[in-house]
């Protein structure tokens, strides 16, 4: 299941850069810290952060999903710009992937925070991915990081401090 909720509690997050994104996290422990934070989507905070350290490590890594059909890729490649314009919708599933999408791991607020950070830093690091995107193909190093800090703003936006 996605990170998908009804709930009024979403937040509209905006990053401009990756420090952004790294001070939203650290927002985010701050509050795990004091015992504030809470989740208003489906996944745990530890998911969350997991999920986006994850999407993030695959472009170095590998991604454990296949490319989608022709038809899809062409659509999501001409979706691109807009999408790195106005931000990923919510309640999006990847069709054939059990659970809609893939790296939402059980782990503890904490740990999956220092991984994010860390996937984050090499991001910022300008370390050229090794692997295309299965849906967005090749990108520029720029439109790298702008999908990962949409995603970031889509799925960070259900965790409230």
């Amino acid at each position: 299941m996605g990170n998908r909720s009804d709930s009024k509690e979403w937040r509209s997050l905006r990053f401009q850069s990756i420090e952004d994104c790294i001070a939203e996290v650290q927002r985010i422990l701050e509050a795990d810290l004091r015992g504030t934070l809470r989740s208003t989507g489906n996944w745990s905070a530890g998911q969350v952060l997991a999920h986006l350290a994850a999407w993030i490590e695959y472009g170095y890594q590998g991604y454990p999903i296949g490319k989608p059909p022709f038809l899809i890729r062409w659509i999501l490649r001409m979706s691109l710009k807009s999408t790195l314009r106005r931000g990923m919708s919510k309640g999006v599933r990847i069709p054939g992937v059990k659970g809609g999408t893939t790296g939402a791991d059980h782990m503890p607020t904490v740990a999956a925070a220092n991984r994010l950070l860390a996937a984050l830093r090499r991001l910022q690091s300008g370390e050229e991915a090794k692997f295309d995107s299965p849906g967005f193909g090749a990108m520029s190093m720029a439109d790298r990081v702008q999908l990962n800090l949409r995603h970031a703003e889509l799925h960070l936006g259900f965790l409230v401090y």
